[in-house]
């Protein structure tokens, strides 16, 4: 009888403790990433074949997988399989383990959850970088100017930033800049064809010249004929002159300004002159090069002898500066056409980014100087965090997760933690048994039927042990009152 009020008793309390345990999940179910927990009870003692009442085994977590809600947050997470995110307590540097995917952004840029702690991840670690030569080639008088920008990485930082960008950069522009240059394919092979564009000249502009200064001599020669354009009316008339041994020549065309435009032309294409005509017949041949001479020994329509006159330009004006007439031509191509150009060759690097290594420390993403609001779309793909500009997709880093040989060793902390003991065994990176889903997250596990199907169970349960008790004492009662 006496056993009987013991059993009782610890009927009532096991079950309570039982009624507890399941009004516990039931209150959870809709907890972000909770795991329900699962009472299991064991028989007393014995005494003689009598056992001694029953008490609570063991209360384990049911680590099985919860539904996903799409929630399209994007800094919603949900593990689906095994594994938990790795946090970090910044107050106590305590690490601790969690199924509630839904984080926030901190006020120091790193992703958090709600209760502050910050989340593990990791950077890519650049590697295998493979190098390819290539040769940038430009054309003559082309320029191009590539810029650069610095490629900067680190193994792991402090914590994740949902908003910025990893390294897998597939291509960097270089820092060279190809002005002036010209490659080897456009060497020049003939001076005739660089006086083409060799058209401009420069005034040298001498400032305070000394009282010794002469006026320099014009590099031109003029040739009228004025006199004779009457005789230049006729299919087969012709107007010619004499450089240097070389006849040019031009036949009647159209008319006679027609004719002097195009017989001017045609001195223009003598190596190093130029020349022009004006309305009255006279014809200006000048010399593009500094000190080139030329010797003209006849000119003539048909067979007429227009006068050859050579001109002097004085020095004008007074003061602290003067102008060299005769001019300085641009003559660097010139005096380097017989040379090899620079020919310019500069290496692209593609680089293969590979992850590596379990994050044991914190990744700080918000380094990369990108602020949540430079980037506002952010994606999960099998664990790892991409942030979108426009139509732009940029590698932010990638969370780690961790499991453990004995998950039901993890001791539950609140507030969606769990902490490792002895009994866990070794932590395990997760990244491969996990499948991590964006803007969702990982409900309940609670089977709500269940549960209060068990709370009812429990209920009859314990009534049924106080029952036992009442039952006891009235044998108890009885036997007293035998005695009496």
């Amino acid at each position: 009888m006496i056993s009987g009020l013991w059993n009782g008793i610890s009927g009532l309390d096991t079950f309570e403790k039982a009624l507890s345990s399941q009004s516990n999940n039931v209150t959870n179910s809709n907890t972000i990433g909770h795991k329900s927990d699962r009472i299991s009870f064991a028989d007393m003692m014995y005494q003689s074949g009598y056992g001694k009442g029953v008490a609570v085994q063991s209360i384990q977590k049911d680590f099985s997988q919860g539904g996903l809600k799409i929630t399209n947050n994007d800094l919603d997470i949900a593990i689906e399989g095994k594994g938990f995110f790795i946090v970090n307590d910044p107050l106590t540097g305590e690490e601790f383990y969690t199924r509630a995917g839904n984080f926030k952004m901190g006020a120091d840029g790193t992703l958090q959850t709600v209760d502050n702690k910050t989340v593990y991840g990791s950077s890519t670690v650049l590697s295998n970088i493979v190098s390819s030569d290539g040769t940038t080639q430009f054309d003559n008088n082309y320029n191009i100017s590539i810029t650069s920008k610095q490629i900067s990485a680190t193994d792991y930082v402090e914590s994740i930033n949902a908003k910025a960008t990893d390294f897998t950069q597939t291509a960097q522009d270089s820092g060279v800049s190809g002005n002036g240059f010209k490659d080897r394919s456009s060497k020049i092979s003939d001076i005739r064809e660089m006086i083409t564009n060799y058209n401009e000249k420069l005034d040298l502009f001498v400032s305070n010249p000394n009282a010794a200064s002469t006026a320099p001599v014009s590099q031109q020669t003029q040739i009228s004929f004025n006199a004779f354009l009457a005789d230049l009316q006729n299919d087969g008339d012709f107007v010619e002159v004499n450089i240097d041994g070389e006849k040019v020549r031009q036949y009647f065309d159209t008319d006679t300004q027609t004719t002097m435009n195009l017989f001017a032309d045609k001195l223009s294409s003598v190596t190093g002159l130029t020349a022009s005509v004006d309305g009255t017949g006279l014809v200006t041949i000048d010399s593009l090069i500094p000190g080139r001479s030329f010797n003209i020994k006849e000119a003539a329509i048909n067979d007429s002898a227009p006068a050859i006159t050579e001109t002097v330009s004085p020095v004008t004006g007074s003061g602290r500066a003067m102008v060299d007439s005769a001019r300085n031509a641009l003559k660097t191509a010139l005096e380097a056409a017989d040379a090899k150009l620079l020919e310019m060759t500069h290496t692209i690097g593609n680089s293969n980014a590979a992850l590596t290594g379990i994050g044991e420390l914190q990744l700080r993403l918000d380094n990369l100087n990108i602020s949540e609001n430079v980037f506002g779309n952010l994606s999960v793909e099998d664990g790892v965090i991409y942030a979108k500009d426009g139509d732009n997709k940029f590698l932010v880093g990638k969370l780690e997760t961790a499991y453990f040989t004995n998950p039901g060793g993890l001791n539950p902390q609140g507030n969606n933690l769990y902490a490792a003991t002895d009994e866990t065994g070794d932590r395990l990176n997760a990244n491969n048994v996990n499948n991590l889903v964006g803007g969702a997250i990982e409900l309940s596990n609670t089977d709500l039927g269940d549960g209060l199907v068990d709370m009812m169970v429990y209920q009859r349960a314990f009534e049924a042990s106080s029952k036992s008790i009442t039952t006891s004492d009235e044998f108890l009662k009885t036997a007293i009152q035998l005695k009496r």
